[in-house]
């Protein structure tokens, strides 16, 4: 993760959320007897996962244009195992991924907040304060919010009624992000995109998870439009947002902060949940934050070894 990711997601901003697969989805636990701090620290850190795969994904993308293939696979590899792992056994403690029916729910309500609240109140913001591409991206968003949310109501309505199609999953418009400045002036309007980029990042990761639990279970058209949704979450808008927030750097400027975020999870985020879950009694949620804390340390030294080789 990125030092500005967990300080957003520690006080808890980022607003939207969509799912992850793993090697399997399995049934969702009952999370009753999770102590509420727990819970939170779970939730904190499946954001903090969430941005991470996002954020590599494009910093990947980025080594590739600077030829460095071996920092670009690195970037990968370790975006698979923050998605596919990490987010994902916490998901399934967490008891984020239900039926398809509950999946639908949750995303139709993510959607209808960010269509109807999030979005056009960024765009408002944006135009007042004379980032009119900023103002323009954001009423874009909206749009396609206000479309997969008609979607996943359409789906939910077939899984209900049986009457009905589930609509066709939608096209992602990829938008490439290279390194570059912000093109944005108004302090507003980056707080606006830091957040806007944190939840679409959360929506990919949701909605992942969601279409493999489809998949699971037999409903081939309802995990292709999660997955559609979350091509567009993360390739489109995720993507368009960066470009306007400057998020990329060049590789040297993407390396340091990456170990940084790293040794922050590895050295005090991960540990501080563990002994706090210990401590109320949640062996099991202590036990997957001290293994991710190991992960994070050996994350951390492949990317400094990769900072080494080209500096």
């Amino acid at each position: 993760m990125l030092p500005s990711a967990r300080h957003l997601l520690a006080i808890g901003t980022c607003l939207l959320a969509v799912g992850a697969p793993a090697t399997a989805v399995a049934a969702p636990q009952s999370v009753h007897r999770l102590n509420p701090q727990t819970l939170t620290d779970l939730q904190t850190s499946m954001r903090g996962e969430a941005f991470a795969n996002a954020s590599y994904t494009f910093y990947a993308d980025q080594a590739d244009r600077e030829h460095l293939p071996a920092v670009a696979d690195l970037y990968r590899r370790t975006a698979e195992v923050e998605l596919h792992e990490h987010f994902h056994e916490e998901a399934l403690l967490d008891g984020l991924i239900g039926d398809e029916a509950a999946n639908l729910a949750a995303a139709i309500e993510g959607e209808t907040y960010e269509s109807t609240t999030m979005y056009p109140q960024f765009a408002r913001e944006a135009e007042q304060d004379g980032d009119l591409n900023a103002a323009a991206l954001f009423a874009e968003i909206a749009k396609d919010e206000a479309g997969h949310n008609e979607a996943f109501k359409a789906a939910l309505h077939v899984l209900q009624t049986g009457e009905g199609q589930v609509p066709a999953p939608p096209q992602a418009d990829q938008v490439p992000v290279p390194a570059g400045p912000p093109q944005v002036h108004a302090a507003r309007t980056l707080a606006n995109l830091d957040t806007a980029l944190h939840g679409e990042a959360l929506a990919f990761a949701r909605y992942t998870a969601f279409a493999e639990q489809a998949a699971q279970s037999g409903d081939a058209r309802v995990a292709a439009l999660f997955t559609g949704t979350a091509s567009v979450e993360l390739h489109e808008h995720f993507a368009g947002e960066a470009v306007l927030f400057g998020f990329v750097k060049d590789t040297r400027t993407n390396l340091h902060g990456t170990i940084a975020g790293e040794n922050y999870e590895a050295t005090f985020m991960y540990p501080t949940f563990a002994k706090r879950a210990r401590a109320a009694g949640d062996l099991e949620a202590a036990d997957l934050f001290s293994d991710n804390a190991r992960d994070e340390a050996g994350h951390a030294r492949a990317f400094q070894q990769a900072l080494r080789r080209i500096d």
